[in-house]
């Protein structure tokens, strides 16, 4: 073959594989992952547990329910984002690893409260390179050994240092903010608003794992101390500890198959973005997933979505496409043929950052098999939405 030709044969290829990528017919090698494992401790205030003996726990009820033993794990993934300010723990990727009996390579994932799903996305990422088959990813967080202070501030890593710290702002701050904009722009009540954190507590109280299983009357959130207005105590999620492991493979099956697995980001302070009623990052992790397992939202029987705050859960149902802007509240006022948050979400069953987005798939997976549904869906984001991850599971019975 002629150089000419080599340089056109070469152009045609490049062409076409370029082409299929704009198109998004060629996104990555998608290889079947399969949810065999999971485990996780009650969430809460765990006085007499070290950061240690909540991964121990996490890590060998995941194993216990797979079909595979410690020895086929080729890797450990852990999510965490405060050991070193609340724990004086970094390097706890190695700490789970020396665990297993064959210590295997581990690594940890920082991306503030989306730390749990960005970890599961990155174990995605290893196994569809085939650079591992069976990968065990846990999170874990220990919150409650420092002072409300110390976990404000520590918290507030997830945010802009220079733009959102210096003027004294608290993440119940920034979304006292947007909940501040979104009444105004969508006539939102506050007595709607309390539905989000009652429904969530009902929820709860059927979940042997939440931090709080005791219903709330609606009215009761309005009531408890006022923290950033117009958002009281009952519309925040609480300072939490918990452990939560999942043990994804291509090579052990399940009835359980993570169809999609997808990650967006937008700017981590809300004075750099067009709207704060609205997350764009949501927006597009959503659109992604919804290409990438070649299904339609109305597919999806489940949703454990991020409701760090009761408004925060209002705008992710219009984010996620569940009802029309403005309307969102209406997932909650009116009869839906979707599940919502039924593990109490973030509100009432807690929120040890780094275990959320874990969590979270974990209850995807149990809602699933009792309900007898086919696909669930895992919404999980970091600070005001700056990352976002979203996950698709399919229960293939």
């Amino acid at each position: 073959m002629s150089p000419t030709a080599n340089i056109l044969s070469w152009y045609n290829l490049t062409s076409n594989l370029y082409y299929r990528y704009q198109s998004s017919e060629l996104t990555h090698v998608q290889r079947d992952i399969f949810l065999i494992g999971s485990g996780q401790t009650r969430f809460g205030e765990w006085w007499h547990m070290s950061l240690q003996d909540l991964v121990q726990k996490a890590m060998d009820t995941s194993i216990e329910n797979a079909p595979c033993t410690a020895l086929d794990i080729d890797m450990v993934i852990t999510a965490n984002m405060l050991g070193e300010l609340t724990n004086n723990q970094a390097h706890v990727g190695a700490l789970a690893s020396a665990l297993l009996p064959h210590k295997p390579p581990a690594l940890r994932i920082e991306a503030a409260c989306a730390s749990g799903s960005v970890a599961l996305h990155t174990a995605c990422a290893f196994l569809e390179s085939e650079r591992a088959e069976t990968i065990l990813v846990l999170g874990v967080e220990k919150m409650t050994d420092v002072s409300s202070e110390q976990i404000t501030r520590a918290l507030m890593g997830a945010s802009d240092n220079e733009k959102d710290q210096v003027p004294g702002l608290t993440f119940p701050g920034i979304f006292g903010l947007i909940a501040k904009r979104y009444m105004y722009e969508y006539g939102l009540k506050r007595e709607e608003l309390n539905i989000v954190s009652a429904r969530h507590h009902e929820n709860a109280s059927k979940n042997p794992n939440a931090q709080f299983r005791s219903p709330i009357a609606p009215e009761s959130v309005e009531t408890s101390p006022l923290v950033a207005d117009p958002l009281h105590m009952l519309d925040c999620s609480p300072i939490s500890d918990g452990a939560a492991a999942c043990i994804l493979s291509t090579k052990y099956k399940s009835p359980f198959q993570l169809r999609a697995s997808t990650l967006a980001n937008d700017a981590v302070s809300i004075t750099d973005r067009e709207s704060i009623t609205s997350f764009s990052a949501t927006k597009e992790a959503l659109e992604k997933a919804l290409k990438e397992a070649c299904i339609r939202r109305e597919d999806i029987a489940t949703i454990e979505h991020h409701d760090c705050f009761s408004i925060a859960a209002v705008i992710n149902m219009e984010d996620l496409g569940f009802a029309d802007k403005g309307k969102g509240i209406e997932c909650y006022t009116k009869p839906s043929s979707h599940t919502f948050n039924a593990s109490g979400g973030l509100k009432a069953c807690g929120h040890p950052v780094g275990a959320t987005g874990i969590k979270q798939l974990i209850d995807v997976r149990k809602q699933l098999e009792h309900s007898q549904s086919r696909y669930g869906l895992a919404h999980n984001f970091g600070g005001a939405c700056a990352t976002c991850c979203v996950h698709i599971l399919e229960y293939t019975v």
